[in-house]
């Protein structure tokens, strides 16, 4: 018989799009001026900071929002909280996860991500294929992917035995840290087909 899997999922490059440069580049500023934001909106230790919880909307804005121009002040609030204003999902995704419920699977969401994960992500059409109670973010628990310990505490909330979960980011070293703490592990660049075969290889399809 067929062993049913917890199938855990990253939520940005894994589910939906997750591409600030793309994002940059869809504010169509001058080229020093889109570096200039994806340097200082990306590529501080604040974004992760509000990722870990640390950090809310206004204190981000606080901290980041005075080290640019004023003139880019609203490309800032676009690109740090609007990114995910087009609900860009990865194709073939919405298929695979009906195709895992199906086959009896239970699905979860483990993402880093921010308080700001609890209004957008309910936005996004493929949130409706993984139950609300099953999204574990790192915000609420001020833990951070690859920490060891937002591992063993998502399988604690849900008292999993981590040899029954298959843990799916699109960072390596996430992933590597799942199977540490003994979870099978899947690294997925956003492509679904990829993914589906890969499940298939290990009896889940």
């Amino acid at each position: 018989m067929e062993q049913k899997r917890n199938i855990v999922f990253d939520m940005g490059g894994v589910l939906v799009v997750w591409d600030p440069d793309r994002f940059v580049r869809d504010l169509a500023l001058s080229s020093e001026d889109a570096a200039l934001i994806r340097r200082e909106v990306y590529g501080n230790t604040e974004w992760a900071m509000m990722d870990r919880g640390e950090l809310t909307a206004e204190a981000f804005r606080a901290l980041v929002y005075p080290r640019l121009p004023e003139r880019l002040r609203d490309a800032a609030e676009r690109a740090a909280f609007h990114w995910t204003d087009a609900r860009l999902e990865i194709p073939g995704m919405h298929e695979l996860l009906e195709d895992l419920k199906r086959a009896g699977h239970s699905l979860y969401l483990l993402s880093n991500a921010s308080l700001q994960h609890h209004d957008y992500w309910p936005k996004y059409p493929i949130a409706r294929r993984i139950d609300p109670s099953r999204v574990f973010i790192s915000a609420d628990v001020n833990l951070l992917k690859p920490e060891p310990a937002i591992y063993e505490r998502f399988l604690a909330e849900y008292g999993l035995d981590p040899a029954t979960c298959v843990f799916i980011d699109d960072n390596p070293i996430n992933v590597l840290y799942a199977r540490l703490a003994g979870m099978d592990g899947i690294v997925c660049f956003g492509e679904a087909d990829r993914l589906r075969s890969d499940l298939h290889a290990r009896g889940a399809l």
